[in-house]
């Protein structure tokens, strides 16, 4: 996993713009909520939250698609991982046997909680890491960037 930064918990966004790029090795593309919603969607029922300092939260059910589906909507090709960076500059790495392996708790970009839109303070498109249990390492708020990597 890469960590641009210490990973405290930030309940502030970084800034209004809730677009974020996927990042290929010759070109950037703007993705926005809209256009997530525009593909086939997955709800992920039962999420924790794990926040670093704080005691895990939830449980949610988040609404989203998943990280497979934005890459293959945006991508399709032989990538080895994702870099998936906030807006904040944290960053998490995730590798392509994970969302090629999606199972009934996939790997989300979510966009709703409990049926809601998420609000740009929780996230607006927030990475969910239905395997994360511990000090919030792999959750991703406000996805900013999803490089991906030959």
């Amino acid at each position: 996993m890469t960590h641009s930064h210490a990973h405290d918990s930030n309940p502030t966004p970084p800034d209004d713009d809730a677009s974020f790029e996927v990042v290929l090795p010759d070109a950037r593309v703007r993705a926005t909520v809209e256009a997530l919603r525009a593909l086939p969607g997955q709800t992920l029922p039962g999420a924790m939250i794990a926040s670093t300092g704080h005691p895990a939260s939830g449980p949610f059910d988040f609404g989203g698609v998943t990280l497979g589906t934005v890459i293959a909507a945006y991508a399709p090709g032989a990538w080895s991982a994702a870099l998936i960076s906030s807006g904040d500059g944290f960053s998490t790495r995730v590798v392509a046997d994970e969302w090629r392996s999606e199972t009934a708790r996939p790997i989300l970009l979510a966009h709703t909680v409990d049926g809601r839109p998420l609000t740009r303070a929780a996230g607006l498109v927030r990475l969910i890491v239905p395997s994360e249990t511990g000090e919030a390492l792999r959750q991703v708020k406000w996805v900013a960037e999803i490089r991906l990597l030959p």
